[in-house]
């Protein structure tokens, strides 16, 4: 994982192609990059989110923010009754019982490695607006 102005990319390598391929996921936007070599990629992460900040100016739009801290889950009837049971008995309510749970089963997690980024960046707007990084 990679973290650049609040914008996280995950990285995958490509063995056949002999590359690094990532996306920003903590986006509705698509915002995507490559690069050979680790430098290659922490350039073009950065470039990328760079780009896609100046595109959304330029067209006089709010950029897609790395998550406000709501979120709606459908869940089924019987664990939205069980959840709130649970929330009751230890004293808290329904969503400090849920954040706590939350944040208990991804303690373990580590997005603060920033090792891959590269070189070309294409960026897209969900609502069909394509920007390709000018070369």
């Amino acid at each position: 994982m990679m973290e650049y102005k609040r914008y996280m990319g995950k990285v995958e390598f490509d063995a056949e192609a002999g590359i690094f391929h990532g996306e920003v996921i903590n986006t509705r936007d698509v915002i995507t990059f490559q690069g050979e070599s680790v430098t290659q990629l922490k350039k073009a992460f950065q470039e990328s989110i760079d780009d896609y900040l100046a595109f959304c100016a330029e067209r006089g739009e709010e950029p897609d923010k790395p998550f406000s801290g709501q979120f709606v889950a459908r869940i089924p009837p019987e664990l939205h009754r069980k959840a709130n049971l649970a929330a009751s008995i230890s004293g808290k309510s329904l969503n400090a019982w849920v954040s706590e749970q939350l944040q208990s089963a991804v303690a373990g997690l580590d997005v603060s490695q920033p090792e891959r980024v590269t070189s070309r960046v294409h960026v897209v707007k969900k609502k069909s607006r394509k920007h390709p990084r000018k070369q």
